[in-house]
Order: C-alpha cells, then structure tokens, then sequence
C-alpha cells in the first residue's frame, strides 16, 4: 500500500534524460525530421546536451557535487587572422558559460562576439539551415554552425576553424568568389526552347505544369543550400578547384538536368563533359555526402551525370 502512495523517488537528471528521450523518440512529434538523418542526429545531441546541462545546474543548486563536476563552463578554441595586422593565424580561447547560452554553436559564436570580442568575424543570417553562411569547421567536421549543437562535455575544447583550403578573408570568413562562379557556371535557371502551355483560363500562358512524380524527381536535389561544406570537403576539389566544378555546383546541375520542365538536359551534360576536368575529377571518394549538413548525396548525383553522359555516348 505505502508503495502504491508514495511517489518514485528519482533524480533529476533523470528525469531530465526521460524528456531528452521522449523529444527525440521518433518522428511523431517532429515531422520536418522525417527522412533527414543529420537533423535527427543534431537534434538527438541537442536535447541531450541540454538535458545535461539542466542537471548539472541542477546539481550545482543543491550544492550535491563539487564545482568542477557541475561547471557548464566550456572553452572554444577559434581560428583567428586578420589580414591587417602583421603575424600566423592562431587560435584563441574563449570561456563561455553554456547555462546563459543558446544550444547551438551560432549561438556561442554571437555571445563571444557580444560579450567577449566584438572583433571576431563570421558570417551568419538565418539561423535556421537554410542561408548556408555560418558554414564552418566544427571539431573538424563541415557543417553550418546555426544546425550544430554544442558539446557539452565541458572537459575538451571545441575547436572552429573556416573551411578547409579556401583563401581566409578575416577569421571564420572564406572568399567564396570562385564557388560561386562555378555554381553560375551550370547555368541554375530553367531553360526552354520556346514551348508554351495552355492557361487555366484558356489561350496560351507561361506555366510549365508537372507531375507529382516528376516534381518527386527533384527531392534531395533542390534544398542545398550552398553552404560549401561538401565542396570544402572533397580531396578532388582541393587538388583541383580551378578545373572541378565540385560536389555542390554538380549536384545543382543534376537538379536541372532532373527537371522535366527544362528543355536543354541533354546539352547541359554535353557542357559538363566538355573537358574532363570539369565533372570526371570525382573519384567518388564520397566526402561530400558523409558531410552535408541538409543530408543530400551529392556523390550519388555526380554519378547519375556520368552515367547519363555514358549512356549517351553509347
């Protein structure tokens, strides 16, 4: 009977766990991560770290640990270099309190720069994975720093660095020029030769009308966000980024190329095989795909270009 009144006596960073757990069970209560294994993955280690920092403040209230288990303290090691003053770049060490900060490594990038040095360069707009401009190295992996959730084991640094073999215009801030250029390059705009579809109301109009299953097609293509992270990633586009046009401008290619309302597919894998450079430099070595932040295969769209180029060979 005395067991059935009392309540279970539990401790809070348990209970915290149970709700990191039930937040991130499935796909129920978060439909927008069906099918989208980083963002099931970040949002897994976000509530995870949150739920530990909860507890270890938690703790620190109660005064049931020592101070050093129970700091939300954590230091970040950021990549500095400012082309104006004479020296190496290096690495300087922030201290930042994790309770008074948001989940997210944007998040402490802002704060540092609010509150720590305003001199710190980065870029960022959205927030929300969808500009591409925070895109960084994080721990030594590409990511966009408004999607990466910050470790909470307080007992290592994280270290952020820009992106890998790109030229370095101030701290985390790399010139894109040359990406870009590659992406203007594959011509990312709808091209017909002319045709006309009839308007709803009759005579002739500019819809180009699709399918569901030809819009299908275009899934796992359109949402990349140019954020550069697969393109930084590629050893191929590294040793080869005057010629290559890398993972993020193929990928976008493919997507025109995949579009049913585009007139010009075949002569856009016609230019992108013109030269070898340009789209056989990929050797599959698929670093592209293990880091996109949007969970796209940019390795799997770069093969589909080839083989529609072989198959029109043969």
């Amino acid at each position: 009977m005395l067991r059935r009144t009392l309540p279970s006596l539990r401790s809070v960073k348990d209970g915290v766990a149970d709700a990191a757990r039930q937040a991130t069970k499935g796909d129920a209560h978060f439909p927008s991560l069906r099918g989208h294994p980083a963002a099931r993955v970040n949002a897994r280690e976000s509530a995870e770290g949150q739920a530990r920092l909860a507890a270890a403040e938690e703790e620190r209230r109660r005064g049931g640990a020592s101070p050093e288990a129970t700091s939300t303290v954590k230091e970040f090691q950021v990549y500095r270099w400012n082309p104006d003053s004479p020296g190496r770049p290096f690495l300087q060490s922030y201290h930042v309190d994790l309770a008074t900060c948001g989940p997210m490594v944007l998040d402490v990038l802002q704060k540092i720069k609010s509150e720590h040095d305003s001199t710190l360069a980065f870029r960022r707009s959205c927030r929300e994975g969808i500009c591409g401009s925070c895109s960084m190295t994080i721990d030594g992996v590409n990511t966009v720093a408004c999607l990466k959730p910050v470790d909470t084991d307080t007992s290592r640094a994280t270290m952020i660095t820009p992106l890998p073999h790109m030229y370095v215009v101030k701290d985390l801030v790399v010139d894109l020029t040359s990406f870009y250029q590659q992406y203007k390059s594959v011509e990312p705009w709808l091209k017909t030769k002319g045709r006309k579809t009839a308007a709803p109301g009759g005579g002739e109009g500019r819809e180009h009308r699709q399918s569901p299953e030809q819009r299908k097609k275009l899934d796992g293509l359109y949402e990349c966000i140019l954020c550069a992270c697969c393109s930084t990633a590629c050893p191929s586009y590294w040793w080869n980024s005057e010629a290559f046009l890398g993972p993020a401008a193929l990928l976008h290619a493919y997507r025109w190329v995949s579009d049913s309302r585009d007139d010009y597919a075949q002569e856009r894998v016609q230019s992108l095989s013109e030269g070898w450079d340009k789209l056989y430099r990929c050797r599959m070595i698929k670093s592209c795909t293990a880091t996109c932040p949007k969970s796209l295969d940019p390795a799997a769209a770069i093969s589909a270009i080839k083989a529609l180029h072989q198959l029109r060979k043969a």
